[in-house]
């Protein structure tokens, strides 16, 4: 294995949609290859260390979520020399597609897999279903999985009315069932928050007992962006790759959230839905005794005034 070139700091921001893909093609090529899934996929590896990332990701997201308009796994070929190989599609597929259900069994029988100490793959939404459907191709893998989807097949999950657009897809045939793909995994963990219901009943299609679900109350529907605002995303990834990831592991990270207003406003609306007055007082209180926050202040004038009345 070698070092991954500097040429990984290039920022791909800015581009066009076709120079962007004809510039990320170019960089993958240097230190490893870009091979086109399809008119709606492609692969991008790049061979460094022993651990790889196996990430899904849509071509929008990349382009949205990260400055330099990079692939995710590139920050960990960047931070920590990881090898990284990113399955890209063009929108929401999820991945239900022949040719990249062929490439993953061209990835099998070449023993792909079996080049690494460790594989994780991970994924968000409609590319955390991937992740975990995928998985089944490297047995022993590591499984880290946001939001995800078990499937949209409409015979289990037709109470799901976000993606009908989507029950048109085939969720029956190979790599399906996204909570049976995991079995060969040796570790998966399922990240969603309890309290956004379609995602909590997606969560418990996935119960296994190699499947640790992490919920994550009010962080909403975008957890993945928040976990990347709060800079967890990559050390929870690094700690996967490393075997050091658990529940436990991840509570210590998680308490960065107390200073995460985002969170702490999730937390305040639903002591109010609630109308738990005298709870979101103590938050209040609690929050502008740390940080400058004016709506917490102003919302603690006004529980003060309505409890003592």
């Amino acid at each position: 294995m070698q070092d991954a070139p500097n040429i990984f700091n290039t920022p791909l921001s800015g581009l066009s949609e076709v120079e962007w893909a004809t510039r990320l093609a170019q960089i993958s090529n240097i230190n490893g290859y870009f091979k086109a899934l399809g008119p709606e996929h492609f692969a991008s590896f790049t061979e460094a260390d022993p651990i790889l990332l196996v990430t899904f990701e849509t071509m929008q997201g990349i382009r949205a979520l990260d400055e330099e308009a990079q692939p995710m796994g590139w920050e960990m070929v960047k931070a920590l020399n990881w090898s990284h190989l990113g399955i890209v599609s063009n929108g929401d597929t999820w991945f239900r597609d022949d040719n990249v259900y062929a490439y993953f069994d061209s990835l099998v029988d070449d023993g792909f897999f079996e080049d690494f100490e460790t594989v994780v793959f991970y994924g968000a939404g409609p590319c955390g279903y991937a992740a975990a459907a995928f998985s089944v191709a490297a047995p022993g893998s590591t499984v880290v999985c946001i939001q995800p989807q078990a499937t949209l097949n409409p015979t289990i999950a037709g109470w799901d009315d976000r993606f009908t657009d989507a029950r048109r897809l085939d969720f029956t045939s190979r790599y399906g069932y996204a909570p049976d793909m995991l079995d060969a995994a040796e570790r998966a963990f399922v990240l969603y928050d309890p309290f956004v219901t379609l995602d909590a009943m997606h969560a418990a299609l996935f119960t296994r007992p190699n499947v640790t679900k992490l919920p994550l109350r009010h962080m909403g529907e975008t957890i993945q962006t928040h976990l990347m605002e709060m800079q967890l995303l990559y050390r929870l990834l690094a700690r996967a790759g490393i075997n050091k990831l658990s529940h436990a592991s991840f509570a210590k990270l998680f308490r960065v959230r107390r200073d995460y207003p985002p969170y702490l406003r999730n937390l305040l609306a639903r002591t109010d839905v609630e109308e738990r007055n005298f709870l979101g007082q103590l938050l209040c209180q609690n929050v502008t005794s740390r940080m400058k926050a004016p709506k917490f202040a102003r919302r603690l004038r006004d529980l003060q005034s309505a409890l003592a009345s």
